[in-house]
């Protein structure tokens, strides 16, 4: 008698179960998928309602260096999924957070004019940072796979995550873009 109680109690009260899986997506599909790949620097940050109210999402204004694909203008509009305003947030797994005065290489998709997004969210959001020469390097994101269909463990310090230097990566995307080799 129990075990169908609880039978018909586990039946009648569904579990929703919910869960965030990003596919690391391949450098060469990264390139050719977006619209848009903008290296500059954040000069507005600020976080609006969406969907009537129902979450937040945080519009970047990028102030463009220059363009790799694409160049609609001087500054860029990206729409990247969470925010906060006052005591509401709203979190995506997955979504980068960025702060006012970031250098950033942005891999794009839509309208850059009104709010284009980031493709494969992380994935698609270079950060550029001096090393320790100085030199202005962009670094990886984490989360980067050989192709779609295959896992890559993180290893620390692993050789194929080298930061390039600026000059170098923008020179990796063109030959991706004119169908050579990623590196």
């Amino acid at each position: 008698m129990r075990r169908a109680l609880v039978i018909v109690l586990l039946l009648a009260v569904p579990a929703a179960l919910r869960a965030t899986v990003l596919i690391p997506i391949e450098f060469r599909e990264l390139v050719t998928i977006s619209s848009t790949i903008v290296h500059g620097r954040v000069v507005d940050v600020r976080a609006d309602w969406v969907d009537g109210r129902r979450a937040i999402d945080t519009f970047l204004t990028i102030a463009a260096d220059e363009y790799y694909k694409g160049g609609p203008g001087d500054t860029v509009v990206v729409r990247v999924p969470g925010g906060q305003m006052g005591r509401y947030r709203t979190i995506l797994v997955g979504a980068p957070e960025f702060q006012l005065g970031d250098e950033v290489v942005l891999f794009l998709r839509g309208n850059p004019s009104t709010g284009a997004f980031i493709v494969g969210l992380s994935q698609g959001a270079y950060r550029v940072a001096p090393d320790r020469t100085g030199r202005r390097v962009v670094t990886s994101p984490i989360l980067m796979g050989k192709s779609a269909d295959q896992t890559q463990p993180i290893v620390r310090g692993d050789p194929a995550r080298v930061p390039l230097a600026v000059d170098q990566f923008r020179d990796v995307v063109k030959r991706v873009m004119a169908g050579g080799a990623a590196r």
